[in-house]
């Protein structure tokens, strides 16, 4: 059998074994039921939906035929990077800044990632996914986060 796109062989892959290791995670976890689900509920089903999808782009990779083999281009090692440094900075930052600290840190290190950076756009951002991202996490689902530095609130 032929892979006649790389890309999208090597991402439905990659998403299929993603999904099934999120998955098979889950069920360390209790499931509840459909009425009152319990924590591994959730990440199970999007696990196994990450994992169908997958398994669509990965046939779709060996079916249809695409331009020159679709090959995989090089590494962005810079987005790559910032983002990854974005996401571990939060999870430091987190318990000692607060959200409405972390989240913007968050945001602003992860948009230099881009191409095109555009300042008002991310003040907009910030604005939006920390008002969001309070409303959903604090207000909606009650979750104890911190909201302010601990030097803030001590």
């Amino acid at each position: 059998m032929k892979i006649k796109s790389q890309k999208d062989f090597w991402s439905g892959l990659m998403f299929v074994v993603t999904g099934l290791g999120f998955a098979a995670g889950a069920t360390n976890y209790s499931f509840g039921t459909s009425a009152r689900p319990g924590p591994g509920y959730f990440p199970f089903g999007l696990g196994i939906l990450l994992a169908v999808l997958g398994g669509l782009v990965l046939f779709k990779s060996l079916t249809i035929e695409s331009e020159g083999g679709d090959p995989i281009g090089d590494i962005g090692w810079k987005p790559l990077g910032l983002i990854t440094l974005a996401v571990v900075m939060f999870g430091f930052a987190l318990p000692y800044l607060g959200m409405f600290i972390a989240l913007p840190l968050l945001i602003l290190v992860s948009s230099l990632a881009g191409d095109e950076f555009n300042l008002k756009e991310v003040i907009i951002n910030i604005v939006i996914l920390t008002i969001g991202s309070w409303l959903v996490f604090i207000k909606g689902l009650n979750l104890v986060i911190p909201l302010w530095p601990v030097f803030m609130t001590a």
